[in-house]
């Protein structure tokens, strides 16, 4: 596997950083690979700036910041202003179409999905929106089997959101998977 490079942005609530963590202990604990996940956040719990970096590889991991990321998620317009710039060159871009519009980017590969709206359609929370995005991305990319990321959310959640948790993850699989075969690069 080379080096998945993943910058996860958005802001406080949105569950960023719960998000990118269960993706790398979901690598480490059932993926039998090295992860490193560090994060930024604002001073505002809930509605101020957040980014996550998370680096995945079978080989070690030197430094635990992602400068240039093969994978960017941008949950908002303020970090897609922010961070689109740094993407690699031939990467992924991830955007929820409710709360990003972007621009052509043409060295992007990016992918505006419908994450939110499906969540509040579907499921009426959205306190599972993290975890629908999370789905899309591991669809994208198969950085990581969804099984193992069940495993991660069955020790984190308590039982009583574990099904919910589970739609949430099946949600963003479908949509990611139907960008994936729609849109061929």
């Amino acid at each position: 596997m080379e080096r998945f490079r993943l910058v996860f942005s958005g802001s406080g609530g949105q569950g960023v950083i719960t998000a990118s963590i269960i993706l790398a202990e979901a690598a480490v604990l059932y993926e039998n690979m090295n992860a490193v996940q560090s994060q930024v956040y604002g001073p505002a719990a809930r509605g101020g700036a957040a980014r996550s970096d998370v680096l995945i590889s079978e080989k070690t991991i030197d430094f635990p910041k992602v400068t240039h990321p093969n994978v960017l998620v941008c949950l908002t317009q303020t970090a897609y202003n922010m961070y689109n710039p740094i993407i690699r060159p031939g990467s992924l871009l991830i955007t929820d179409s409710r709360y990003v519009k972007t621009e052509s980017k043409v060295d992007a590969r990016q992918r505006e999905l419908p994450l939110y709206a499906t969540v509040m359609e579907k499921i009426g929370n959205p306190i599972v929106f993290n975890i629908c995005v999370l789905g899309a991305l591991i669809a994208l990319t198969d950085v990581v089997k969804p099984q193992s990321v069940v495993s991660v959310l069955s020790s984190r959640v308590p039982e009583n959101f574990l099904d919910m948790n589970r739609y949430a993850l099946d949600l963003g699989l479908e949509i990611g998977r139907g960008a994936k075969q729609i849109k061929k690069d």
